[in-house]
């Protein structure tokens, strides 16, 4: 398990708030254009989300699937995925760093090799959301080998005895779907999210996130209130789709949006 993760929710529980986690496809719209905007992210955030694009996002909306294809088609591979997590890293020794995405991108790399880059690259955990807790042990030894954090999903609809075996199995944090659904659809109730996770917490010590569906600052501060971190996503990849034809818009946009999450979060 990644001492990084820790050392951030430890960190922001010090300064008595929650983590931001913000999100960002690698890739999109170029390579060299999401390397700037990772890193501006990265600035802002306490841990960066970095989007593995794939071919076939099932999980995500319009917004992250439409990142994916501009990704995809502007030749992005693993290994730019890797680079800018090390770019990150070195921006930004304090961050934690999670790579997001499908098992299909480690499986076909083979996960060895995939761990060893990941950490070598600075990566902190990663978080394949086709991957249930059921079928974990076809990575989870490997992660824990190279110190990479498997981070677990949970959801509105998940059992008592799914969230136990999610709790017994997962690293760094725990990653709380608010809604029953796909990324940028409408959050879920807040009160429901709330007695959710205070199930949750009953079978865990590890930090909650909270992520789906959060796309204003109101949002997120009122999830900052009782979870431990939140998390931003279509949100932001939406500031490079509103300003596809012009790269500073876009940066100015995403620093402008990241700041306002940052600002509602503060207590």
């Amino acid at each position: 398990m990644s001492n990084q993760l820790s050392h951030v929710f430890a960190r922001c529980t010090k300064e008595n708030r929650a983590a931001l986690v913000g999100y960002l496809t690698a890739g999109d719209p170029s390579i060299a254009t999401s390397e700037q905007l990772i890193c501006a992210l990265a600035e802002q955030v306490d841990i960066i989300e970095i989007g593995m694009p794939f071919s076939d996002p099932a999980a995500d909306g319009p917004v992250i699937q439409a990142a994916s294809e501009r990704a995809l088609q502007a030749g992005t591979k693993i290994k730019d995925v890797f680079l800018i997590a090390q770019k990150v890293r070195q921006l930004k020794p304090e961050i934690g760093i999670v790579l997001m995405g499908y098992a299909n991108v480690p499986y076909t790399m083979g996960f060895e090799v995939f761990a060893k880059q990941a950490r070598d690259s600075g990566v902190d955990g990663v978080l394949l959301v086709d991957i249930p807790a059921e079928e974990s042990g076809i990575c989870a030894k490997i992660f824990q080998t190279h110190g990479l954090s498997q981070i677990m999903l949970l959801a509105p609809t998940s059992t008592e005895q799914r969230i136990a075996l999610a709790a017994s199995i997962a690293q760094g944090f725990i990653y709380y779907v608010s809604l029953a659904g796909i990324t940028g659809a409408e959050m879920g109730e807040v009160k429901g999210i709330q007695d959710k996770l205070s199930l949750i917490r009953q079978y865990t010590k590890l930090p909650i996130c909270v992520g789906f569906g959060v796309k204003t600052p109101a949002q997120a501060e009122s999830i900052a209130t009782f979870a431990d971190g939140v998390v931003v996503g279509s949100h932001f990849v939406s500031q490079i789709t509103s300003n596809i034809d012009d790269d500073d818009a876009m940066l100015c946009a995403l620093t402008s949006s990241a700041s306002a999450m940052v600002q509602a979060m503060k207590w």
